[in-house]
């Protein structure tokens, strides 16, 4: 991918698409095509197969998708199956249709099954039933990926795929009500702090094991993914860490000085019981993380004062 690559990012206004679109005009590519949701409705098969028409993008970063917490996925579930099948599949038939070179399409660790072996192998896509709270948006991933694979197959497309852990940082959702876990206990003790509140509440039991990415370190692993990687298989992106709800809720309190107590609500759901990415796949071709968590939520919590994402 030359510097002067006609890139389409898809999604550059969220936390994946806006990291993405950050690093590549600092590494020096500057003819970077972006459209915001009301210029370009993703989900309108014509008007992504005009968009891509009038502008021939010669590279695609598929950033673009509808995402939420628990609640978010367990409640809007028609919407996260029919929105991102539908993202996903325009944006990878046009980019078929007008000979995108090459195609890297982001996808969720929520596509493996509930209960598969820890950590997580590429091979273990489809060995098992999904987590049944975010089913509905793990099927719409998968079949991303299998667009990608089978368009690989039967086209010879370049069409490759990534799937990340969970991400955090800049542009981040802090709306309790769609948020991932991470962000949302940010926010929770931040306004636990300000109104010295005596405790803040911890859905579940504290016990689920999870994986966080900085992502602007996800950003480095897709370009460097875009310009070294070029297999059919699906790349896992993590940091190959984890660390249960409870530590991580300790954590946070701990960057954001909250001086009350953690009170867990063992009556909410608890989620898959880990999710743990195995990347050695990934360091085989050459990246890894660097961002350390508490560094990683020190920015994440100084990027939200500063936007003011934190006070409704």
């Amino acid at each position: 991918m030359n510097k002067d690559a006609k890139i389409y990012v898809a999604g550059h206004n969220g936390m994946v698409g806006s990291a993405i679109v950050r690093l590549l005009k600092k590494e020096g590519y500057s003819n970077i095509i972006t459209r915001n949701s009301r210029e370009l409705n993703l989900k309108d098969q014509v008007a992504v197969n005009s968009f891509f028409e009038q502008e021939k993008p010669t590279h695609v970063f598929l950033a673009a998708a509808k995402v939420g917490g628990i609640l978010a996925n367990n409640t809007y579930r028609a919407e996260f199956l029919y929105d991102n099948l539908m993202i996903a599949a325009n944006v990878i038939h046009a980019s078929y249709e007008h000979k995108v070179e090459k195609l890297l399409n982001l996808g969720s660790s929520c596509i493996y099954p509930k209960l598969a072996p820890q950590p997580l192998k590429e091979e273990y896509l489809l060995s098992g039933e999904l987590e049944p709270t975010n089913e509905p948006y793990a099927i719409a991933k998968i079949t991303g990926i299998k667009l990608c694979e089978s368009y690989r197959d039967q086209y010879g497309c370049n069409f490759i795929s990534a799937m990340p852990t969970n991400l955090y940082g800049p542009n981040d959702n802090y709306d309790l009500k769609t948020s991932h876990v991470l962000p949302a206990l940010i926010k929770k003790f931040h306004q636990a702090k300000k109104n010295n509140l005596p405790a803040v509440e911890i859905w579940g039991t504290g016990s689920p094991q999870r994986e966080f990415l900085y992502v602007d370190d996800l950003a480095e692993a897709c370009l460097h993914l875009m310009l070294h990687y070029d297999e059919k298989l699906f790349v896992n992106v993590g940091s190959g860490k984890d660390i249960s709800i409870r530590d991580l809720a300790e954590l946070i309190k701990e960057v954001i000085g909250f001086e009350g107590n953690l009170a867990l609500d063992t009556s909410k759901p608890d989620g898959t019981p880990r999710k743990l990415m195995d990347v050695s796949r990934l360091k085989q071709h050459g990246w890894s993380y660097s961002t350390e968590l508490k560094e990683g939520i020190q920015l994440a919590y100084q990027d939200a004062l500063e936007k003011g994402l934190l006070d409704d």
